[in-house]
């Protein structure tokens, strides 16, 4: 079959790997929302960003339903979310964005990952304070008005839009703690919502050379190889 079915199979099977972790962490963010807010997404805005999110990866409805029945059992009720804090080599400011339920098992990997980078693990609030956290909102834009539906969900918290014509999606970021308020108001106007997630925006950015950059990303990639580790964010401009 040579080279072109090998290169192929390759690129296959790193694509179900990432799906299927996708997954693993989607099966995670939903143990978490039920423990919060209970198992019916009508009375649970996490829990609907959690099937929405499922929906973008394609997840099969029978996977979120099993997820959602196994949110009490006791292999998934004692998730928990976590920060960890620290410098990248070339001191750049890290946030590791966790879901675990070995705490002491994920902060030393974590440790290991920034150690052996040529970083340094940080205490809480060392690097924090640099970033704001923020929510955003992947919608379909078609049919919509710009004018008019920014001007009508600023009064729901939206704070900045980027319209993709090309895929015909907007995306708007509010502050996180008017998540639930623009999920809402989203749903109201019956505007098809794609995705949605919490993030961390840096509120200053540090300038890298391309060779610093390479160092950066490799420490990223290592991180986001392990199945605790649900996003790294930067201030590397």
């Amino acid at each position: 079959m040579g080279r072109v079915f090998e290169k192929r199979k390759h690129t296959m099977f790193a694509r179900f790997a990432k799906m299927a972790k996708a997954f693993t962490k989607i099966g995670k963010d939903i143990a978490i929302a039920v423990k919060a807010g209970g198992p019916d997404p009508d009375t649970n805005p996490r829990l609907r960003m959690c099937i929405q999110n499922a929906r973008a990866v394609n997840m099969p409805k029978a996977n979120v339903e099993a997820a959602i029945k196994r949110a009490f059992d006791k292999d998934f009720s004692n998730y928990e979310e976590a920060i960890y804090e620290g410098y990248a080599p070339h001191g750049v400011p890290v946030l590791v964005e966790c879901t675990t339920n070995n705490p002491t098992r994920t902060v030393a990997n974590i440790r290991m990952y920034f150690a052996r980078s040529g970083g340094s693990l940080g205490t809480n609030g060392s690097v924090s304070f640099m970033f704001e956290r923020k929510a955003l909102f992947k919608v379909s834009s078609v049919g919509l008005n710009r004018e008019e539906i920014e001007f009508e969900l600023i009064d729901f918290g939206a704070e900045e839009f980027t319209w993709d014509d090309e895929n015909n999606e907007l995306i708007i970021q509010t502050p996180f703690n008017e998540f639930g308020h623009l999920q809402k108001a989203l749903e109201d106007k019956k505007i098809e919502i794609k995705e949605s997630s919490k993030t961390y925006i840096p509120t200053t950015y540090k300038e890298i050379t391309d060779a610093e950059e390479a160092d950066l990303l490799a420490m990223i990639e290592k991180m986001e190889e392990d199945e605790d580790v649900v996003a790294v964010y930067h201030n590397a401009k």
